[in-house]
């Protein structure tokens, strides 16, 4: 093991058991029976705490609830073992570190580009908000496009509307926001869905503690086929 790995692994040294880094909303909501079956159940609801770290049924496993882009921050630096996150926070976040090991099949939705209705785009070099900076980059520059990315953090859906971005780039599930604003979806970029992620040398070294809670996950994604 280098010394880089070590590094990234101090936080969790001093809890023997693991630690499952999890985001409020959807995510949860969806993860929630796949943990139950599992043995896993929070002995709060984190929706009406202001926790960070909850214990669980199981003895060997806590729970952490963190902001959706910081997941893969805390599973890659090793101070949770193992985590959900969407494949969107994923592909902008950069996969280092850590194994995707299973499409769980929730929170399913695309990331797409989305404008104006009915909008003509400028010839001149176009202006795209989003939170997915990474992400926006690399998909106008495999299209050959050099674009102006403005970072934001929320209500991506105002930018087209006063001006500030030609098109946005976002979440799409039923696509009822972008209605209610005025826009409609233009060009998929990739089909979303939440992913378990593990942390490389947690893999290694708490194989045995993971294991039959990955068996259990992949049997309630295979049981939902």
């Amino acid at each position: 093991m280098t010394d880089n790995s070590q590094e990234k692994n101090n936080a969790q040294d001093t809890y023997p058991g693991l630690t499952l880094a999890l985001s409020k909303g959807r995510i949860l909501k969806e993860t929630m029976p796949m943990l139950a079956k599992a043995g896993i159940e929070l002995l709060e609801d984190p929706e009406k705490s202001r926790k960070l770290i909850f214990p669980t049924t199981h003895p060997d496993v806590r729970v952490l609830i963190l902001r959706a882009s910081d997941v893969p921050t805390y599973v890659e630096h090793g101070a949770a073992d193992f985590g959900v996150a969407g494949k969107d926070v994923l592909l902008e976040h950069g996969s280092s570190n850590l194994y995707e090991l299973l499409d769980l099949k929730i929170a399913k939705c695309r990331l797409m580009t989305a404008g104006k209705v009915g909008q003509v785009l400028p010839k001149r070099r176009l202006r795209i908000a989003t939170k997915y900076v990474n992400v926006t980059r690399a998909y106008f520059a495999n299209r050959g496009e050099q674009v102006d990315v403005i970072k934001l953090y929320g209500s991506m859906e105002l930018a087209p509307l006063v001006g500030l971005g030609d098109l946005i780039v976002d979440v799409v599930d039923t696509g009822n926001t972008l209605r209610a604003n005025g826009l409609e979806p233009r060009e998929p970029i990739a089909e979303i869905s939440s992913r378990l992620i593990v942390n490389q040398v947690s893999y290694k070294r708490k194989f045995a503690l993971l294991e039959p809670i990955l068996a259990s996950f992949k049997q309630s994604v295979d049981s939902a086929k």
